[in-house]
This record gives structure tokens, C-alpha cells and sequence, in this order.
């Protein structure tokens, strides 16, 4: 498994692990069976439908019912995030080369070129991309401009960040209303990826660049001034 860097919209290095072309094949086995699994079920429903509509009528309707398949891959990346059950069961994901969450168009594109990389091909077209490109990306991932990563979490995270807080609780930094939605959102998605893959001089560069937003100089550690201008952030703009 290798790494890469990729530098997000906060400016801030994350060291991301690249799934393995190993890990790849697994995910993509599993969601082979998955698929195999649907077609046997379809196969052995259409068993008892066969006789009871005329050829061109059971060609359709079986043509139709495997169109799930076709669409597997683009299906579920976008709704679950870039995550197909084999991707999730191996805790993989795809992303944006910059670490943000990819687009439904970039699953689109994707997919559009999967029967090049993978069934046209048997999958070798695909396994030479990965294995000979910097960033194991076969010809789909290269177009989308997307990375398949290691989702595994290394380390604990902190779930106060992502809940209400207390009533009574009273905030450090009052200046965190000039942060937008979207940096916070930024800055919680940062603080997540650093603490997953411990990679501390992220943590400190996005500390850096929060105190930069904020104009403020804080004594406290990196890991608890950042959850602590996201306390301080929802709760002030809970209206509290």
C-alpha cells in the first residue's frame, strides 16, 4: 500500500494510504458475488415466468430485471459516497485527488469506463493503470480525477465534534462566527483525516491556517484548539 499527498481547499497536506491493487481485486470479488448472487435469483424467478408469457415479453422483462447489474458500481458509489458493498466491506473509498467527497458526474464518469478497464479487457487494461500509475488509478479513476484510499480508521476521534453541546457551555473564541459553513465543514473533514491517519504535521498546518482565519494565537494543543472552534462554532450558531 502506498501513500500520497494531496493538499485540500484549507491548504493543508493530508498523507491519505492508496488502496492496494489487492485490496481492489477483493473489493471487486465481493461485489462479483453480490452480483452473481442477484442474477441466480433473478434466473431461478424467471424459471416459473417463462411459460406463462410469450418469448419476446420474457426477454424484455429478463433484460430489464438484470439492468442492476449493469449499473451496480454507479449505483452505489453515489448513493453511499463512493462506497460499492465491496469497497465498504474492505474500507475503501473514493475520492476527489484533493480530498474533497467525489461528484455523482465524477461516478459517472467513472463507470462510462469500466467496460475498458475491467470487462472488455478482463480486468487487465484496469491492473496495468493501477499498478504503473503514481497513484494507482486505473483509467476511470485517471478521467474522474478521483483516488480510491484506505477508509480504516488508525485512531479514535472525539464524537463532542459532531454533537450538540452543552447549554451551559461557554465558548473560547468568540471570532469563529466570521467561519463560513463551509469552512467548518472544511475544518471537521481535515481534522477527521489527520486523526485517522495520525499525521500530526496536518494537524498543525490546519491549526495554523485556523489561527491565520481567526487572526488569534492560542496555548492550546493542536487536536483541542481545532475541537474546540468547532464546539465553539455550533454553539453560536445554534442561537444559543
Amino acid at each position: 500500500m502506498s501513500n500520497t499527498n494531496v493538499n485540500t481547499a484549507q491548504n493543508v497536506n493530508i498523507n491519505y494510504n492508496v488502496s492496494s491493487l489487492g485490496h481492489r481485486i477483493v473489493a471487486l470479488l465481493i461485489d462479483l458475488v453480490i452480483m452473481g448472487l442477484y442474477q441466480t435469483i433473478i434466473n431461478y424467478i424467471g424459471l416459473g415466468f417463462e411459460s406463462m408469457v410469450n418469448d419476446n415479453t420474457f426477454f424484455g422483462v429478463s433484460q430489464f430485471l438484470l439492468l442492476p447489474i449493469a449499473f451496480y458500481s454507479l449505483f452505489f458509489n453515489i448513493v453511499f459516497g463512493g462506497r460499492t458493498p465491496g469497497k465498504f466491506i474492505m474500507k475503501m473509498k473514493v475520492v476527489k485527488i484533493d480530498g474533497s467527497p467525489a461528484r455523482w458526474s465524477d461516478y459517472l464518469v467513472s463507470w462510462l469506463l469500466r467496460p475498458i478497464d475491467i470487462w472488455f479487457t478482463s480486468g487487465s487494461v484496469g491492473i496495468m493503470s493501477i499498478i504503473f500509475t503514481e497513484k494507482k488509478q486505473r483509467l476511470g479513476d485517471s478521467a474522474s480525477d478521483t483516488i480510491v484510499i484506505d477508509a480504516r480508521k488508525k485512531t479514535k476521534i472525539s464524537h463532542t465534534i459532531l454533537e450538540d453541546v452543552d447549554e451551559h457551555y461557554e465558548p473560547t473564541f468568540l471570532m469563529v462566527n466570521n467561519l463560513s459553513d463551509n469552512d467548518v465543514n472544511e475544518i471537521k473533514e481535515i481534522y477527521r483525516l489527520a486523526a485517522e491517519s495520525r499525521d500530526f504535521k496536518a494537524l498543525n498546518q490546519l491549526r495554523d491556517k485556523v489561527e491565520e482565519l481567526l487572526h488569534i494565537k492560542s496555548e492550546l494543543r493542536d487536536g483541542i484548539f481545532i475541537r474546540t472552534v468547532l464546539k465553539d462554532y455550533t454553539y453560536l450558531t445554534q442561537g444559543h
